[in-house]
């Protein structure tokens, strides 16, 4: 009875203090604005789409500078004090490719033309010529020849399963598929495992509409020509400036020491297409694959190998130094110019880029024109919010990342969140991911936003569905421009667009075409995405108090701690350091959250806190300063980039979000070795995460021990 008592107060607070957290404004009557039919428009969202798409742009080359003049030019036209800020990055480009296959002894070799094919009509034919050879990015040269060996999606459990069939991987060539884990983690475990190179082929079964011969541009599907390219650096930023600025003239560390850093790839890789892939399994002889493991029903059996077919990979690239841009435009606050709320998305795509990443800057430069016809009618905002275009994000997060490291102490310092669209529309279903402190904001922002494929209901009741409550993602893995803001400062970010994948995913047919025709056709999602992004951007600008709830992170901490319970049982882990840190920021956090309400009634506290706008402007900080705590100098063991002790990228998959990474590691390392000081090790993460816990509740507190 106690406890349920104590619960149902603990709600009460809850509840009325996220009334109070999205109580109305002085400048509501902008933000209802901001949202209307009156500023919204998906003719001009698609305008912008159209222009950045006319042209291949990849980062480092004259069609991306192009298309980062555009975005200047909007940003300036828009009343943003807008510049391009520039840096000197370490990018890769391909020289030459082959692919032979010899399927057996007594077969001729089948050489593949490694080639993506335009289709009748097509309106992108006139400069299909610019699209870059299909490769990896930051890919390991060399020359090599083997036997097939068939590895489904190239897990580290892909390989277990085979090494129960017997089949042994060293000296060969692997054939993965795409679908599961990053193509970086597919080639380093093929390597870990002793393969001498990867190929990395998209199966129709995932990619393809699972036969039935139609695809784009009759059908959304990758046509058999497609060919998914992309990078596979395992790191963050440019390899040469770990941790610090590539400007012009910098240190940058050798060819020999980039290697030795361990984020790049040690063998030859190479992306191919469906077709091409299929040919190739025909060639792999030896036991059949699991059922999981083969692809549609009118394809090939899948085979695992080794051989009979022989494959000789040859890739040889180039690596330079090249002028990357991002586009910065600014809106100074007016009572808190040294507050930031910051935007991102990334320009650069890996050919015509209409689903990755430019729905995401149309909808960009929607907002900075939106935000310019606020202004024009009197609206300033109360914080400082800056638009970022960021570039060379799909080689590694480079641009966004130098852009951090080059300005750490003052975002440590300054930010109050991170908002962050990559892709603004994939396919239909919202969906979106944050750090807990932002839950409670996206989840009003969405109920303020017509669903676009229903306009008789909210973008939340869409999100919700059938369920109670939404499922709010974390930012936990390197895959987009939040990595740096999250896992290297420890600034509250949030990340959301409509979809989660397609099938044309970094091939040449991600054109307008694919998006008016499947993605989008009528360009409302791109304009639901804008007016979200804008909205709880302008919630976070100009609010009194930032509507910050750390309750959400002491009850998902909560979450967290009850898997690893279970988890390690029956071993001789204390966990009550982190069960008592965690009791900790829970106190805090209602502890503000009542001083918040306390203030905004001005009930039962000195006139001080009723009129002293330090104090507001010292409870701000608190709630802004309460991120950084979780981060820790040292960083994940053997990944000391990542700060971040809460949330992080699998150590085996980079798309993959890890809680507790720290810990989740250590217990993987001590189960497969079992030894004393391996679980030693495990109880020594738990003291860590307990410390930043207990740290972010100190801060959230004010007070000095």
């Amino acid at each position: 009875m106690i406890i349920k008592t104590a619960t149902a107060a603990f709600l009460a607070i809850l509840t009325s203090f996220t009334f109070l957290l999205f109580s109305p404004t002085p400048k509501s009557s902008y933000h209802s604005l901001f949202i209307s039919d009156s500023l919204s428009s998906n003719t001009s969202i698609s305008r912008h789409l159209h222009t950045l798409t006319r042209r291949p742009h990849v980062a480092g080359t004259p069609a991306n500078a192009a298309a980062a003049a555009y975005v200047l030019s909007i940003f300036t036209s828009s009343n943003l004090l807008s510049r391009i800020t520039p840096y000197h990055v370490a990018l890769t480009y391909p020289i030459s490719r082959s692919l032979s296959l010899t399927p057996s002894p007594s077969s001729p070799p089948i050489t593949f033309d490694l080639q993506q094919e335009t289709y009748p009509g097509d309106p992108y034919a006139d400069v299909a010529a610019e699209v870059l050879p299909t490769f990896h990015a930051f890919a390991k040269s060399g020359d090599v020849t083997g036997h097939v060996v068939y590895v489904n999606y190239g897990r580290v459990e892909d390989y277990e399963t085979l090494k129960k069939m017997g089949v042994n991987v060293s000296g060969t060539i692997v054939l993965a598929r795409y679908g599961e884990i990053y193509r970086g983690s597919i080639v380093q475990i093929a390597y870990e495992q002793g393969a001498v190179g990867t190929l990395v082929y998209t199966d129709r079964k995932d990619y393809g509409g699972g036969g039935g011969g139609r695809w784009f541009p009759e059908e959304k599907w990758l046509p058999p020509s497609g060919v998914q390219v992309g990078t596979v650096y395992n790191g963050i930023g440019d390899p040469t400036t770990p941790g610090w600025a590539s400007s012009e003239e910098c240190e940058r560390l050798s060819d020999e020491e980039v290697e030795k850093g361990g984020d790049l790839t040690l063998i030859p890789s190479l992306p191919i297409s469906g077709a091409d892939g299929e040919t190739i399994l025909r060639a792999i002889g030896g036991q059949v694959a699991n059922d999981d493991w083969q692809g549609s029903g009118d394809a090939p059996t899948y085979r695992v190998g080794p051989g009979p077919g022989v494959v000789h990979l040859s890739y040889a690239g180039k690596q330079v130094i090249e002028q990357i841009e991002n586009v910065i435009g600014v809106i100074e606050g007016e009572e808190e110019p040294d507050r930031f709320v910051i935007l991102g998305n990334h320009r650069d795509a890996w050919t015509f880029g209409a689903v990755d990443p430019n729905s995401g800057t149309a909808a960009l430069l929607e907002i900075a024109q939106r935000l310019g016809k606020l202004q024009e009618k009197g609206w300033k905002p109360r914080r400082t919010i800056i638009l970022c275009n960021w570039d060379a994000e799909e080689y590694g997060l480079i641009g966004s990342t130098e852009w951090v490291e080059e300005n750490r102490d003052m975002l440590a310092s300054r930010a109050i969140a991170y908002l962050n669209v990559d892709s603004a529309v994939y396919a239909p279903g919202f969906w979106a991911s944050a750090t807990p402190q932002l839950d409670e904001l996206l989840k009003q922002a969405t109920q303020q936003v017509k669903d676009p494929d229903n306009s008789s209901q909210t973008l939340y009741q869409a999100w919700i569905g059938s369920s109670s409550s939404p499922t709010i993602g974390r930012l936990g893995s390197g895959e987009s421009d939040f990595a740096a803001f999250v896992q290297y400062i420890g600034i509250p970010s949030a990340d959301m667009a409509f979809g989660k994948g397609y099938p044309v995913y970094h091939s040449m047919y991600d054109d307008f075409v694919w998006m008016e025709k499947f993605g989008d056709p009528f360009f409302h999602r791109h304009v639901a995405v804008a007016s979200l992004w804008g909205l709880i951007a302008l919630w976070l600008a100009d609010a009194e108090f930032v509507p910050f709830d750390y309750t959400s992170y002491a009850l998902e901490l909560q979450k967290y701690m009850k898997d690893l319970e279970v988890e390690i049982s029956d071993k001789n882990i204390n966990l009550t350091p982190l069960f008592k840190s965690i009791e900790e920021l829970k106190k805090a956090a209602t502890i503000i959250n009542n001083q918040r309400r306390e203030i905004e009634q001005n009930e039962g506290w000195p006139s001080i806190w009723k009129k002293d706008h330090f104090k507001v402007r010292e409870l701000n900080d608190r709630l802004m300063m309460a991120e950084r705590a979780f981060t820790d100098q040292d960083g994940l063991f053997g990944r000391s980039w990542y700060k971040h002790l809460i949330y992080g990228p699998s150590r085996n998959d980079d798309y993959g979000s890890k809680s507790l990474p720290g810990v989740d590691e250590a217990i993987e390392k001590a189960k497969r070795l079992n030894t004393a000081e391996s679980w030693k090790f495990v109880q020594h993460e738990v003291w860590r995460v307990a410390r930043v816990v207990r740290r972010a509740a100190k801060v959230i507190n004010g007070d000095l021990t």
